[in-house]
């Protein structure tokens, strides 16, 4: 062992250089991974649903909005990680490049949050309750016109192709860094690896 004590969620802090850690702790990487195959689930279902039948499609739209739920609570609990002292960090250089990357997480964090509101306003705004898996929630608005209804659904999609568009970036940019680069950035959320 080298000294660090032993932490459930990974990593606690490196005690010398030498036992400087090279991945991200075991919460944030499940953290991650969970948020980005909701994400990418959430997109699926959505640009699907319409080419099944009615009874498919209402059961793929509980799911989508079921899930878009558990993406809040991910979500919510990622920010909450990320604020806390026990998480492992990585410093993001100080080039343009490190700069572009922090920038570009601080957006996919702010996309998310608003896309799960957007989410829920679009049910609502569609005069609709909420499902949790079969759970209702009850708008708190009462009746909302179409036009409203149809705005925000459109800022919804619109938000979700954006979010769908980053992170295909953020994913690219860690590919280039595994692969061009050899730097092992992509290494530090993979976590089969130790």
């Amino acid at each position: 062992m080298n000294g660090t004590p032993f932490s459930p969620l990974g990593p606690s802090g490196p005690s010398t250089a030498a036992d400087a850690p090279t991945r991200y702790d075991n919460l944030s990487i499940a953290l991650h991974w969970a948020t980005a195959a909701i994400i990418l689930l959430q997109f699926a279902l959505a640009e699907t649903w319409e080419f099944f039948p009615k009874i498919v499609r209402h059961l793929l739209i509980v799911g989508h909005m079921s899930l878009g739920l558990m993406l809040a609570v991910v979500i919510a609990l990622r920010i909450l990680w990320r604020v806390l002292p026990w998480r492992q960090v990585f410093a993001h250089g100080q080039d343009f490049f490190g700069r572009a990357a922090q920038a570009m997480h601080h957006l996919l964090y702010v996309l998310i949050v608003a896309e799960v509101i957007l989410g829920i306003l679009t049910r609502w705004t569609d005069n609709q309750a909420l499902s949790f898996f079969g759970l209702l929630i009850a708008s708190p608005f009462g009746s909302v016109s179409k036009a409203v209804g149809g705005f925000v659904e459109e800022v919804h999609d619109v938000t979700a192709w954006t979010i769908i568009i980053l992170a295909g970036a953020h994913a690219l940019a860690a590919l280039y860094h595994h692969y061009l680069l050899k730097d092992g950035i992509l290494r530090r959320m993979m976590p089969w690896i130790t």
